[in-house]
């Protein structure tokens, strides 16, 4: 399941695409039109940042802007950074300790191709693609 944060980060992400490249965006101006908390939504930037999706500037005039284009922005990297794995089960996340049943598990073909089938559903839209759909 894909939690609060993530969502709203995916939220936040498309309101920044649809206010353009051309100047920041001030955080108190994405809560209020989101409906986000604006501690909360400080927590969210903070981690898009971080994942280089967003750039921040402070003082008169700051606010946050995208560092790439909408359409070179996919949908499963921003939730993906957000949530962690998607993988639908255990033995399929990274850096995990093998599991002893792997090579005869029945039951492991099934939980690949769902992990295969969420990411490239998340990976093949992009914002330009949720916005467009508006």
């Amino acid at each position: 399941m894909i939690s609060t944060k993530g969502r709203y980060a995916l939220r936040v992400m498309i309101d920044l695409a649809e206010q353009g490249a051309e100047k920041p965006v001030p955080l108190k101006d994405i809560a209020d039109r989101q409906g986000i908390s604006k501690k909360y939504l400080e927590i969210i930037m903070k981690d898009l940042v971080d994942a280089k999706l967003v750039r921040g500037s402070s003082g008169k005039g700051g606010g946050y802007k995208l560092l790439r284009k909408p359409e070179d922005i996919p949908v499963g990297e921003i939730v993906e950074h957000m949530e962690g794995t998607l993988a639908p089960v255990a033995c399929l996340k990274k850096d995990v300790e093998e599991c002893p049943r792997y090579a005869s598990c029945v039951t492991l073909p099934l939980w690949q191709e769902l992990d295969q089938l969420v990411h490239d559903f998340l990976y093949q839209k992009t914002l330009a693609d949720l916005i467009s759909q508006r």
